[in-house]
């Protein structure tokens, strides 16, 4: 994404970043013969993800009140077919394709306002990464930090939905 935010590279979705990655990996570890369905199959596994264990009953409370939406590096092909596979019940898609910029860049998180017909302010974004809700706040949006202790990898015992829930809803 970064070759592409520098302009070394034309605008590329992220599904095909992907499989150019793949395509990288299969030739530096001299990984042959897998058909074109595998190498298909490889590329597109982040649209197989299973979400937290709190994302879809926490994401069907918000949206009975609010709009809510991923406003997401991913294209919108990649989130729709992630959202059908992990149930998880989006009003809409924001993804980098539609604006052809990716996250940090200030195109991405003025989409949801002007894709939905709302003010900066009127926007919050919730996330678990501190420079993307710090982008999102240099733009006027609103922001929720989601703790997640094992964003990164670590022991799953750590993890405490409750804790999680309280901060996001004391955000809202």
């Amino acid at each position: 994404m970064d070759k592409v935010r520098k302009g070394e590279i034309p605008w590329t979705k992220l599904d095909d970043l992907h499989r150019m990655i793949l395509e990288d990996l299969l030739k530096q570890y001299k990984i042959e013969g897998l058909s074109e369905e595998e190498k298909v199959n490889w590329a597109h596994v982040w649209r197989r993800l299973k979400p937290w264990p709190d994302s879809v009953e926490g994401l069907s409370r918000l949206k009975k009140k609010y709009i809510i939406s991923p406003m997401s590096n991913g294209n919108v092909a990649l989130m729709t077919n992630l959202a059908k596979f992990a149930g998880l019940p989006w009003d809409v898609i924001l993804g980098s394709d539609l604006v052809e910029h990716y996250k940090p860049d200030r195109e991405m998180y003025l989409s949801a306002p002007l894709y939905l017909d709302l003010k900066p302010q009127q926007v919050m974004m919730c996330a678990a990464h501190a420079s993307d809700l710090q982008a999102a706040r240099s733009y006027g949006l609103r922001t929720g930090f989601i703790y997640r202790p094992n964003e990164y990898g670590g022991d799953l015992s750590a993890w405490r939905p409750r804790l999680n829930r309280a901060i996001l809803t004391w955000f809202l």
